[in-house]
């Protein structure tokens, strides 16, 4: 449908940004994944939410080094009395049709973004009341102390409540449309001004926006291009300026090139596979009928033995990935250095751990993963899936298009599945949250547990993680939450992911480490 529309990890590779005299021009930009709607609280996920970040705002943003700093808020500040944080609203804000931006907005956005039709109410778990003090200060109460709830909000976006209310969209359509599905209304630094799904969108610069711009871009055109070999035709060829990202077998090709730039860094987000673990069966098995094998900590364990990192790094990566052994790369806050050692590549110990497990012969499973969101994605589970069938895990592979794939997985529709988690607060409590504590839709807490993981002691531990002020004794409540669920074989902690992204030469732009890109940092000279 057609729609016209009003070495630190955490240090992002910014390029230097050029004097803003150069002339204004256009931008053309792909990558492999189109955002598959456009409204902030619909999908939690990073094409989404990188893609809206240049139309929407939040109370706070993230820099170029990933910092938080003030957007919609222009200052925030703990409440005196009771837990939570009070929020001091930017004054003279436009939304893109010309609405004043008030708390009123903020209180709506909220409601809306913690409603069971979100996909992003996991991130107001701790909140017990919001209060509009006045037109321009806004209260966030939570259950306990929580220090990192302003971060934790970085993606947290605001739109417009009367807009919404009368367009119907007053709550998120995830698995099906409305009118901020297709439309937007932010009051951020682009709007957009076509939109063609999966085909072509067509962004122009907000000109009531409140920020000084930083870029000279007059019209900017994001073009989904999932096939790799097209989408670096269409940079070679001049057809697009910007490209994220590359299959790194391209980077010399591209790197050999007169006028054309390789930018390469290393990404928040760790790959991984997950488990079924409370599916009392099989769904993909020709030889396992009646239990589901994936139950039994040692078959999960088999299976990280069986994978031959190395391997991977050198065939598929070229030498660029960091293997891992927990749910954040380090360097991220409260990554785990009492438990940094991973399961080591052991074949003949994953075939004793089947064996003791009472599969000596192993068996057949479903192993579901994307084809078109993650570096490699296909091609590693491929390699994943020849590593286990060598020591008897037989995987039935399924790929298939990210679009269909989040809906699968909330459908518990795997045995096994490929996913990605990049921390949004950049702190070891954000995976903690989403993807080790059990499924509590009340408590809006393991939203992206697919596969319902569920330790007492796991889900004891992070409230006191969330509360903690004090950095050893915060330290060491997550250093037990990680040894629980290493030693319980929670998920399988593959690598971080690298960013592996190419240009023009005469594109400036900054590379963060969340892997979000950022129009408002872009200048073509």
């Amino acid at each position: 449908m057609r729609s016209t529309i009003g070495k630190s990890l955490l240090l992002g590779g910014a390029l230097s940004l050029t004097a803003l005299s150069a002339q204004a021009e256009a931008f053309k930009w792909a990558s492999t994944t189109d955002p598959q709607t456009m409204d902030p609280h619909a999908v939690n996920s990073a094409p989404v939410l990188s893609f809206l970040n240049n139309i929407y705002e939040g109370l706070v943003r993230r820099g170029r080094d990933m910092s938080i700093e003030p957007s919609l808020a222009t200052s925030w500040e703990p409440l005196g009395g009771e837990n939570g944080w009070r929020f001091n609203l930017r004054q003279g804000v436009t939304f893109q049709d010309g609405s004043a931006f008030t708390a009123e907005d903020v209180m709506f956005s909220y409601e809306r973004a913690s409603n069971e039709a979100a996909d992003v109410r996991s991130w107001f778990a701790p909140v017990t009341q919001v209060r509009v003090v006045d037109e321009f200060t806004i209260d966030f109460v939570t259950s306990a102390p929580n220090p990192l709830f302003p971060s934790s909000i970085a993606n947290f976006m605001i739109l417009d409540k009367d807009w919404a209310t009368s367009n119907d969209a007053a709550l998120p359509a995830r698995d099906a449309e409305n009118f901020a599905t297709l439309n937007v209304n932010g009051t951020g630094p682009f709007t957009v001004a076509t939109r063609d799904p999966g085909v072509k969108t067509v962004l122009a610069p907000h000109a009531g926006w409140w920020d000084e711009a930083a870029h000279n871009v007059t019209e900017a055109t994001f073009t989904p291009i999932g096939n790799a070999a097209t989408g670096l035709a269409a940079l070679l060829s001049g057809e697009i300026d910007f490209i994220q990202p590359i299959p790194l077998q391209d980077v010399a090709q591209v790197e050999s090139r007169d006028g054309f730039k390789v930018l390469e860094g290393e990404e928040t987000r760790v790959i991984m596979f997950g488990f079924g673990h409370e599916h009392d069966k099989l769904l993909y098995s020709s030889d396992v009928t009646d239990v589901n094998p994936f139950t039994d900590p040692r078959v999960r364990l088999a299976a990280a033995h069986a994978i031959d990192m190395a391997s991977i790094d050198r065939v598929l990566f070229r030498g660029k990935i960091e293997a891992a052994s927990q749910l954040v790369p380090a360097g991220i806050s409260g990554y785990s250095e009492a438990n940094s050692d991973r399961p080591e590549f052991d074949p003949a110990k994953a075939k004793a751990l089947l064996a003791e497990a009472g599969y000596p012969d192993g068996f057949s499973f479903g192993l579901k993963c994307t084809n078109d969101r993650y570096i490699n994605d296909e091609a590693l589970c491929r390699a994943a899936a020849s590593m286990f069938a060598a020591v008897g895990l037989k995987a039935e592979l399924s790929t298939g298009p990210v679009r269909d794939y989040w809906p699968q997985l909330r459908e518990d529709d795997f045995d096994m599945y490929l996913l990605g988690w990049s921390p949004g607060t950049f702190d070891m409590e954000h995976p903690i949250r989403f993807l080790m504590h059990s499924q509590d839709d009340e408590r809006k807490l393991g939203s992206w547990n697919f596969g319902n993981y569920s330790n007492a002691r796991v889900d004891e531990l992070l409230p006191m993680i969330q509360q903690e002020i004090d950095p050893e004794a915060r330290q060491a409540l997550v250093d037990e939450v990680v040894s629980i669920t290493q030693d319980e074989v929670a998920y399988i902690p593959l690598y971080t992911q690298p960013l592996i992204w190419a240009a023009k030469d005469n594109i400036d732009l900054t590379q963060r480490a969340d892997n979000f890109f950022m129009l408002r940092w872009v200048t073509v000279n």
